[in-house]
Parts: structure tokens; C-alpha cells; sequence
């Protein structure tokens, strides 16, 4: 079975792997290319929809013959004390075409304009699961607190700024494993094999 991720976000692409190790887990842009997706939705699981489709109907149109499973997910860090910035714009915070060290720049600007060194914030994670002609959806959550400096090397995205409940480290210094379990990515994914497991039987 195909899994095929429509993203080229290579951390993402990495941590679904570890999940499904038994499947081949692929970009989309190795198949198809690239191309722009546009994330018109008003929530992460309208634009986790959206970005499922505009595969499916790009393997349809290549009349790709292959038995595949394509995943796509909308995920963002709320901060409730920046009116929930940076939310559905998370990865496009300082910009369009802006990498993780830009936008993690932006945030900590924002907090510093606020005299802000640790809030409150979360994760949030929908993935769509499209098999055939259904697509099925699935949430998770994380929370903990935002701070105003970079901590730790690892993960990517907002990882080290963000502390998770119940720990002193930020993501970017967490092991793996440990981020695995915590992830809201993860506790998504755990759903969406579920439904997987159920789809493939």
C-alpha cells in the first residue's frame, strides 16, 4: 500500500513513516510534482479537505494504478494572548515563502510586544484520510506554553519555543520518543490508523 502525504514537509513525512513503517510512505510532488495547493478553508479541517482532493483528483487525472491511501493534514499553534496567532497561518506566519527560523522569529517578536516570556498556547492537528471515494477526518491536541526565546535543535516548526505540559524542556530539546507520544500529530495519526486498519481489512 501506497501512503501517499500531501506535503513535502520532510518532518512530517518522517514522523508518519515512523508510524507506518510497513507501508511506503511518499511526498506527493514524487508522484505528481509539485504544484500549489490553495489553503482557502476557515479551519484546519477544511484545508486538510481540501489539500486531500486536489491530490486524489491529480492521481485520478494521472490515471495513477496503484493501490494508495493519501494523507494530508492542517495543523497550527494557537496562542490565546495574540488573539490566537498565530492559528490556520502558522506555517506562513512571517510570509508566504517564510521557514520555520522566520516564523519562530515573528512569534517571539509578537510575545516580546507584550512583555510576554511564557503563555499559554497549543497545537492543533486534522488529518484527512482519503481511501477510494471517502474521506474521513481526525483531531488532536496539544498543549503546554509558548516562550520568548529558542530552546533545543530538534523537530522543526515551532518546537523550540514550545513547552508541553507537564515537562520543562521545549520540543526542540525533547527526544523523540517522547515527542512522538505528545504529539498532536500523533494522537491524530493514532485515530486516522484506526480508520486505516478498519478501510483495509
Amino acid at each position: 500500500m501506497y501512503i501517499i502525504i500531501a506535503s513535502s514537509n520532510k518532518g512530517k513525512i518522517d514522523e508518519i513513516q515512523r508510524w507506518l513503517p510497513e507501508h511506503t510512505v511518499v511526498p506527493y510532488s514524487e508522484i505528481l510534482g509539485s504544484f500549489e495547493i490553495e489553503e482557502t478553508g476557515l479551519t484546519f479541517q477544511e484545508n486538510a479537505i481540501i489539500k486531500v482532493e486536489a491530490i486524489v483528483q491529480k492521481l485520478s487525472e494521472k490515471k495513477y494504478d496503484k493501490e494508495y491511501i493519501v494523507i494530508s493534514d492542517d495543523s497550527g499553534l494557537t496562542v490565546k494572548a495574540l488573539n490566537n496567532e498565530p492559528g490556520l497561518y502558522s506555517a506562513r506566519y512571517a510570509g508566504l515563502d517564510a521557514n520555520d527560523g522566520e516564523n519562530n522569529a515573528k512569534l517571539i517578536q509578537k510575545l516580546n510586544e507584550k512583555n510576554l516570556t511564557k503563555t499559554p498556547a497549543y497545537y492543533t492537528a486534522c488529518l484527512a484520510v482519503a481511501y477510494k471515494n471517502s474521506i474521513y477526518t481526525t483531531h488532536g491536541w496539544m498543549y503546554g506554553d509558548v516562550i520568548n526565546e529558542l530552546k533545543g535543535q530538534g523537530g522543526f516548526g515551532y518546537d523550540p519555543l514550545f513547552i508541553p505540559n507537564g515537562y520543562k524542556d521545549t520540543l526542540g530539546i525533547l527526544d523523540n520518543s517522547i515527542k512522538k507520544e505528545l504529539s498532536h500529530r500523533s494522537r491524530a495519526l493514532f485515530l486516522a490508523m484506526k480508520i486505516i486498519k478498519v478501510l483495509l481489512k
